[in-house]
């Protein structure tokens, strides 16, 4: 028969040692099944290279097999919306870039909050937008382009990926720091906008460097300025606008790995030392460098603040240029 006394002893140490036992969905039993990373883009482009590589080496350090799924339209949020309304159980991933998670929220209505919603893990990598006009084009410099857009003013064409893509929003802070306008021609993606470049028929566009890379090296396009705050390491021959003497339109591409709102903080651990972990690897690293990306490895709090950071940035540049969806 337990005495009174014995509990009195018994049951502290009982609960000691319940709370001392891994919790359901801890590290230690992470991942028990499968997972998968949503791509808010079409096959090919820059996110999809980047999620099929972490997929990659997740499969090979997590021991669990990893899909990567295309969840393409509404400027990346419905892959991110899916990611949102998920179990908050690490296994549903997003590969997201800053025109889903910075630039879109503040344009289009969604059915959930990305700063409460989706769970920062880390930084992937950050491409620097590059302003290119096409080889066969006359303006050999920024100074000449410049020259021509004051001298033209309205008829110059700007190509974007979309509307509130960063592309756009690139094109829209380079108008608001020289104070010279060119005409959107949004697309559906990169690749087309290049051909109605490559043809003359767009004079430029401000891209990110893992979709122009291919076509600066195939002299299919002339690179004219990073909008970088420094120089990028796949151009380094290439000034930045502020070099130039253009500030305030440092607008770049980055890439960041997500999960649900509420995943259990050892989880997001976990994920986070196995993205670092893959970041740090010499095929990873050469794979990002030939996007023309760069690497910069953040911690879980630094790449939360450098998300928040963001959205009140970009929602103060669109409110600036007064884009809107149309």
């Amino acid at each position: 028969m337990i005495t009174r006394s014995l509990l009195r002893v018994f049951l502290p140490c009982a609960l000691a040692f319940t709370l001392s036992l891994p919790s359901i969905g801890s590290a230690q039993d992470f991942p028990s099944k499968s997972l998968r990373i949503l791509v808010g883009a079409s096959p090919g482009g820059g996110t999809d290279i980047l999620a099929r590589v972490l997929a990659d080496k997740f499969s090979a350090g997590l021991k669990q097999s990893v899909v990567v799924e295309n969840r393409p339209g509404a400027s990346n949020t419905i892959a991110a919306a899916l990611t949102a309304h998920d179990q908050p159980n690490g296994l549903t991933l997003l590969v997201a870039t800053n025109t889903g998670q910075a630039i879109a929220p503040h344009l289009i209505k969604l059915s959930y909050d990305p700063r409460k919603d989706l769970q920062p893990v880390g930084l992937v990598a950050i491409m620097p937008n590059v302003l290119v006009v096409p080889s066969s084009s006359p303006y050999q410099n920024l100074k000449e382009l410049l020259a021509a857009m004051k001298g033209k003013p309205g008829e110059l064409k700007f190509a974007s990926s979309g509307v509130g893509s960063t592309q756009h929003v690139g094109a829209e802070a380079f108008s608001l720091a020289t104070g010279v306008k060119a005409v959107h021609i949004p697309y559906k993606g990169s690749a087309q906008a290049h051909m109605d470049i490559i043809s003359g028929q767009v004079d430029m566009m401000f891209d990110s460097t893992s979709s122009a890379m291919s076509q600066i090296l195939a002299g299919k396009l002339r690179p004219l300025a990073v909008t970088s705050p420094k120089r990028s390491l796949a151009l380094p021959d290439v000034p930045t606008l502020a070099e130039q003497g253009i500030t305030g339109a440092d607008v770049n591409t980055w890439y960041g790995l997500f999960a649900t709102g509420g995943t259990p903080p050892a989880i997001i651990g976990r994920l986070h030392d196995e993205l670092i972990k893959s970041l740090q690897m010499p095929d990873v690293q050469a794979r990002i460098k030939g996007l023309g990306g760069e690497i910069e490895l953040m911690s879980v709090e630094q790449f939360t603040a450098m998300n928040r950071n963001e959205y009140d940035h970009y929602g103060q540049l669109l409110k600036a240029s007064g884009i809107k969806l149309e």
